[in-house]
């Protein structure tokens, strides 16, 4: 009897059709010598960062250099338009990122413009919405961290942990940017806000609050990316944070893992993070990298040996936070090859999917709440339990929800409503926390009715946003 149910779940396996077919996929690090402004980089070079940084694509005449013939003048004109009118991030990719665009097959306009990690790190006129480019209720910074900050920088957010921005820059700028207000160099569409205390003084500030802060255990380290903070300066702002008691986990925050893995294996910062790691392991505080990771493609062996070596140096946890995004990630398929890439090929944990937030321009890259719920729904199953990511929607004023827990949903006009547990940094205890909070779908995913509805608030501008 045994024998043959085991013959017939063998049979079963080997007949059944299932909606995601998991085949691994063991990593590539793509030729960078195909495109012709790289035929003569060695991998010397290649894997050099200070020739990656040196070498990073800041406009359009450099885009021009490293593609030579393959692309045409439409693609850069569509990619000026972009620039000129509607971007909100300028120009950075690293040559690593841009050498994972396009990895394989015949690179031309047509599959450059496919490509999802160009949709993302090197938006186009052509790719943004025509008609509600921009929610009505869209904002520069819609989750209001900057009206949360307790000290330059230092967002109070939460009971108990807080985002700390050291500076303003990143090794590489990606369009859905939800830090877009302060984050990079102005465009002719924002005008960026500024940092106005030296970093030494930035730092100090934001040490002095948190020591004055006993609920605050979990402080996030971010900017910007911490990849572009000195390592000199970025030890010691952690041992620093290190020597506050109160202090049980830190989490660095750098895309540049992904983006530039260079920078995280030359030899002073992967004994400096020993160090941090060490001090962090001896005094009872988890420390972990937090990266950026979109799409499986963005995955190359250097990728994996740099996450590798942070937990070899002793890291507790390197884990991944993405950003659901049309076109670049959001179908069950996309997610789950990710996913797998991530735990199984480089040592880094799948955690959140967020919501591409509520910026400017953004609505051709947001999802509708309901697809977030069934992508949820669409990649259990799959995966280890503890390697399974939370689709996260960051409601403004609430923070980080599950995409179920929704408390009411208009879908005819797109939106979800919902209740918070805490007050933020800007609430009193006259805060009722029994109010819901409302978060919006792309309109362009609402039915005609819907649609028609917000065409007719006349109230509302179309755009709700000015640089």
């Amino acid at each position: 009897m045994f024998a043959t149910v085991t013959v017939l779940a063998q049979n079963f396996w080997r007949c059944a059709v299932q909606p995601y077919a998991y085949q691994r996929h063991e990593l590539v690090e793509p030729d960078w010598r195909r495109l012709p402004g790289w035929r003569d980089v060695t991998r010397d070079e290649w894997e050099s960062a200070q020739w990656q940084r040196a070498h990073c694509v800041k406009n359009i005449a450099q885009l021009r250099t490293v593609y030579g013939d393959l692309i045409s003048a439409g693609f850069y004109d569509d990619l000026a338009l972009d620039q000129a009118t509607q971007a909100t991030m300028s120009m950075l990719v690293p040559p690593h990122m841009i050498n994972t665009m396009v990895p394989t097959g015949e690179i031309t306009d047509k599959t450059l413009l496919a490509d999802p990690v160009r949709r993302y790190m090197l938006p186009v006129a052509s790719d943004r919405l025509t008609d509600f480019a921009s929610h009505p209720h869209a904002s520069r910074d819609s989750l209001h961290e900057h009206d949360m900050w307790v000290a330059e920088g230092l967002t109070h957010r939460y009971p108990t942990k807080v985002l700390a921005e050291l500076l303003s820059t990143c090794p590489q700028y990606c369009g859905h940017c939800t830090r877009m207000d302060l984050v990079g160099n102005s465009t002719p569409a924002v005008s960026k806000l500024k940092l106005a205390l030296k970093p030494v003084d930035r730092y100090d500030a934001m040490i002095n609050y948190l020591k004055g802060q006993p609920g605050v255990r979990d402080v996030v380290v971010s900017g910007g990316d911490v990849a572009n903070v000195p390592w000199p300066q970025l030890e010691t702002f952690l041992m620093r944070l290190l020597a506050i008691d109160t202090i049980r986990d830190i989490r660095l925050a750098t895309k540049a893992l992904a983006g530039l893995p260079q920078h995280w294996l030359q030899p002073a910062v992967v004994e400096g993070l020993e160090r941090v790691a060490r001090t962090a392991a001896r005094r009872g505080v988890n420390l972990a990298i937090h990266t950026h990771v979109n799409h499986a493609q963005s995955l190359t062996p250097l990728v994996a040996r740099a996450a590798h070596t942070a937990l070899e140096v002793g890291v507790r946890d390197v884990r991944n936070q993405g950003v659901l995004m049309r076109g670049v990630n959001a179908t069950a398929a996309d997610l789950l090859d990710l996913c797998f890439a991530l735990q199984g090929e480089a040592g880094i944990l799948p955690y959140y999917f967020y919501m591409c937030d509520m910026i400017p321009n953004a609505e051709h890259w947001r999802v509708a709440v309901w697809q977030a719920q069934q992508l949820q729904h669409d990649i259990m199953g799959y995966l280890p339990g503890y390697a399974t990511p939370r689709i996260v929607c960051d409601v403004p004023f609430v923070g980080k929800r599950w995409v179920h827990m929704v408390t009411d949903y208009d879908r005819e006009r797109g939106i979800t409503y919902w209740t918070k547990n805490y007050r933020t940094s800007i609430e009193d205890s006259s805060m009722d926390l029994d109010r819901t909070y409302p978060y919006y779908d792309p309109i362009d995913t609402l039915p005609a009715s819907g649609i028609a509805k917000w065409r007719a608030e006349a109230q509302l501008p179309l755009v709700a946003y000015a640089g």
